[in-house]
């Protein structure tokens, strides 16, 4: 079979076409919670199938999921988590066979201060910090920290696991087809949904055998259309199809993406005897800047995944996730247990911070979102996986319903039944109580720690709610932001001599602005483009095009702030002429950075911006993440 459709270009394509009864887009943990679940209630007691398939009539129900990374598990975090969904999915011996999980055993929660002198601290902060030093001798102080002596309960991880997202997922994966009822597709990105009257109907693979801008050369194949009776789409927070879907169908009133967070992790060899045992976790906050927090897991076999999160309400015109977390493994506090170190993986993955603010309509006719794109993530108690992974249960449960039941996937079978559920699990429950966690930051570092102190320990009855403004009014220029540290003059001489070598400003500026050159030992302090190279393994296929892309060049050359170029997790956008970034394919992690970087917002609601992020190839192959 084949259909006729009009490419980018508005040619028309002649596309080959196959029909299932659900089609999966994206293969993260809402989609492990969803396709475990069903794959455990596609059979009778004696083996036989329990659903008959409406696209191949007297077959099995045809059930198929894409995902964009070339293997299932590649560019996913490392997390901690209570593991509540998944711990009703799996035992926990069961869990215990997954490569580098264990269970909680020891939490830390650490104010950092700075050893070095050169972040930017509000005055109550730089009061606090003299006083932690001054009364040192009667504080659990150590190495330029302050161990705090209590843990909320709302950011508590004692009772849950820590795992490599990247080995859970693809044993995860191996789990779901091992009854052979489910196919799950990596290398397959979903450039595009199928939307007639209304309805979702199915999904459009990716055209291969094109040049940068989508034009076809002579090994042209276009990307076949997938029919489905159900669309799930659980391709995070900037995916494609997802956002397509929100843009065809619209949003709730008061949506809402604008808060953001790009997570940047390494997964290394700790020294021998560097007296860390499996199943520590440490919460840090106050360094490399107050603005950030950080964290580190500890696996078995000697191994540890840390990183840190850089927010989109910090506002640095410069701000660089790379650099910042060399300098957080820097810290004395760390570093004693680090150095001597090697690095094993590296990865990075925006966040959506926006939480209950940012959920769509979570089901129409034909489709169903599950996970990060559907806003599950958990801003006050920093929690996603575990918030995901019961969203594509809840889903799960109410496809087989539907499907006991013979009736259709409309909008109201899919609401009286999925969306219902998420209305009365504890997902709903929670995301209520953090729904105004964060407002304080929009205020200042201090202004937000109480305001998320506020929120959880009265269950989110009280806040320091403010309205946010957007990020382009309050971000400062280079100029404002190193007032008093670098002359204007000097700052136009490092964005020519950056811009001649097509660099980011980031580390001249910070080095002239105080911070230490790194001291790179080529094991665990690496250049970014070692680390893109041994910890990420990045790299795409040819013949595909390029998925950003800068909508409007004016805009471009008219932009003071690239943020885009600085926040660029891959190095992958860099300077170009006139003032137009370039950007690099085969470098991209697929982290969506640019999309919520880029201060240049053509439609608020949607979180559109001048850098489109269509469906692409490559990225990550390190399945340690």
């Amino acid at each position: 079979m084949s259909e006729t459709s009009v490419n980018e270009q508005g040619i028309p394509v002649e596309r080959p076409r196959m029909d299932v009864d659900i089609v999966c887009v994206g293969f993260g943990p809402a989609m492990g919670g969803f396709l475990t679940t069903l794959a455990r209630n596609l059979k009778n007691p004696d083996g036989s199938p329990r659903f008959e398939s409406q696209a191949m009539p007297g077959m099995p129900l045809q059930i198929l999921c894409y995902e964009r990374a070339d293997d299932v598990g590649f560019g996913v975090s490392g997390i901690v988590t209570r593991a509540r969904g998944i711990k009703k999915s799996f035992s926990a011996e069961a869990l215990k066979s997954v490569p580098l999980a264990c269970e909680v055993k020891e939490e830390k929660l650490l104010y950092m201060l700075d050893p070095h002198g050169a972040s930017r601290r509000p005055a109550i902060v730089k009061l606090a910090d003299r006083l932690i030093r001054l009364f040192k001798f009667a504080l659990p102080y150590k190495d330029e920290a302050l161990e705090l002596p209590w843990i909320p309960s709302f950011l508590h991880k004692g009772d849950g696991w820590i795992f490599s997202m990247g080995q859970f997922m693809q044993w995860v994966a191996a789990e779901i087809q091992s009854g052979g009822d489910i196919q799950i597709w990596p290398g397959t990105p979903a450039s595009g949904v199928i939307i007639e009257n209304s309805s979702v109907k199915g999904i459009r693979l990716i055209d291969q055998g094109v040049d940068k801008n989508g034009n076809p050369t002579e090994g042209f194949m276009p990307g076949m259309e997938v029919r489905s009776n159900l669309t799930v789409v659980g391709d995070g927070p900037v995916g494609v199809i997802s956002r397509q879907i929100d843009e065809a169908i619209g949003v709730p009133e008061n949506y809402d993406r604008h808060e953001w967070a790009l997570g940047m992790k390494f997964v290394v060899d700790l020294p021998e005897n560097c007296g860390l045992k499996p199943g520590t976790v440490f919460h840090t906050l106050g360094y490399p800047e107050p603005e950030i927090f950080g964290f580190m897991y500890v696996h078995p076999g000697n191994i540890a995944s840390f990183g840190i999160f850089i927010p989109s309400w910090f506002y640095n015109p410069i701000r660089t996730a790379y650099r910042y977390l060399q300098y957080w493994m820097l810290h004395p506090y760390f570093w004693k247990y680090l150095k001597g170190g090697k690095l094993r993986s590296w990865g990075a993955k925006s966040i959506l911070e926006s939480g209950r603010r940012a959920t769509p309509y979570l089901a129409g006719n034909g489709y169903a979102k599950i996970g990060e794109c559907s806003g599950t993530t958990n801003v006050l108690t920093n929690s996603g996986v575990d918030e995901a992974w019961e969203s594509g249960v809840l889903l799960a449960e109410s496809v087989i319903e539907l499907l006991e039941k013979k009736r259709p996937f409309t909008k109201e079978n899919l609401e009286e039944t999925y969306v219902k559920r998420r209305q009365q699990s504890w997902l709903e429950k929670e995301s209520k109580i953090a729904e105004k966690a964060r407002d304080g930051f929009n205020r200042g570092f201090v202004y937000g720690l109480i305001g998320m102190a506020l929120s959880g320990l009265t269950n989110g009855k009280l806040n320091l709610s403010c309205k946010a403004s957007p990020h382009k009014e309050k971000m400062p220029t280079i100029e404002e932001f190193y007032r008093g540290k670098i002359s204007p003059e000097e700052i136009v001489r490092i964005r020519r001599e950056c811009a001649e070598k097509g660099i980011a400003l980031n580390t001249v500026l910070m080095e002239k602005a105080g911070w230490e050159p790194i001291p790179y030992d080529g094991k665990l302090l690496i250049s970014h483009q070692d680390a893109l190279l041994i910890g990420g393994k990045v790299q795409a296929a040819q013949g595909y095009a390029d998925h950003v892309r800068f909508v409007d060049e004016k805009v471009c050359m008219q932009c003071e702030r690239k943020i885009c170029i600085e926040m660029c997790s891959g190095q992958a956008i860099t300077p170009g002429e006139n003032g137009v970034p370039v950007f690099d394919r085969e470098k991209c992690v697929h982290c969506g950075a640019c999309l919520w970087n880029c201060l240049e917002e053509s439609h608020r609601k949607l979180g559109k911006t001048n850098v489109e992020f269509l469906a692409g190839v490559g990225g990550l192959h390190s399945a340690e993440n």
